[in-house]
């Protein structure tokens, strides 16, 4: 019991030391100052944000005419037209962002379920096979979601392909390594049983091993989910569709009311994704 709480205590240290060495190393190029005004900046900033644009679509306001010197009507402003047309634009943006999700999550899962059982320890593998598999998850799994959005971009184009693409190439090391993980800490010993009486190897693993692995790995497939939606809300900032490319148009034109109702409904969504895949986890055991 000394030993795992000595060691415990030199885990804490180490994790001490790393944090003041990146306060000092920030530090020393000023990547720690809070600006100028802070303070002054963070409640104009507040107070722009407090006024979420989809409140002008339940307000009828007076219409703005737009005339040249000579008395031309150059164009007219309907702002409660203008932010409904936006809420659809909103909406449609929406639906783009979780199908990109959805589509990248599942081809994530598709590849990850042979490359998952190869890089587990506790499975007979041949050794190059299984350090292959390992290396290559751990690769897809190190690389951010956005860094694969921008290469993708340059290959396929500007649109919601290189969005699932980028999803489904994160997804596929993450997925991987917990459903190798998760191999390694179910028991095999019904696996060996089923094995010993003359089933076929697929026979084993659909009898013996699926069973025990399948509620752990809906659960993974839930959770990366989850968070895949909330990866595709910012890829459209490198281009691949969905509600990114609106937060890039809100941000970029300083638009702040239109900003905080995109905000509110990436919250709305990830919350009820939230809520849901927590009660399906919890029906899983």
């Amino acid at each position: 019991m000394s030993l795992i709480r000595a060691r415990w205590w030199f885990i804490l240290l180490a994790y001490g030391v790393t944090v003041f060495l990146a306060v000092r190393l920030l530090s020393a190029d000023g990547g720690m100052s809070f600006g100028k005004q802070p303070l002054k900046n963070l409640t104009r900033t507040f107070n722009e944000l407090s006024h979420p644009s989809f409140l002008d679509a339940l307000v009828q306001r007076p219409v703005v005419e737009f005339r040249s010197d000579d008395g031309t009507l150059l164009r007219i402003e309907d702002p409660q037209k203008e932010e409904i047309n936006f809420l659809m634009g909103v909406g449609r943006a929406a639906v783009v962002t979780l199908s990109i999700a959805t589509v990248g999550t599942a081809l994530a899962a598709l590849f990850a379920m042979p490359f998952g059982v190869l890089a587990a320890q506790n499975l007979p593998t041949f050794g190059p096979l299984r350090k292959f598999a390992q290396g290559l998850l751990n690769i897809c799994r190190s690389i951010h979601t956005l860094v694969f959005g921008l290469f993708l971009v340059g290959i396929v184009g500007l649109g919601p392909m290189a969005g699932i693409l980028a999803i489904a190439l994160h997804s596929f090391g993450t997925l991987g390594k917990l459903l190798a993980e998760t191999i390694e800490t179910i028991d095999l010993g019904p696996a060996y049983a089923i094995r010993s009486v003359g089933a076929s190897r697929l026979q084993t693993v659909a009898w013996g091993i699926v069973p025990n692995l399948l509620p752990a790995w809906v659960s993974n497939i839930l959770y990366v989910w989850e968070f895949n939606i909330r990866d595709s809300t910012v890829l459209g900032l490198v281009g691949a569709g969905g509600l990114g490319l609106l937060l890039t148009e809100s941000l970029s034109l300083f638009q702040w009311g239109r900003l905080a109702t995109l905000l509110i409904l990436i919250v709305g969504l990830v919350w009820t994704f939230d809520g849901i895949s927590r009660r399906v986890r919890l029906s899983l055991h």
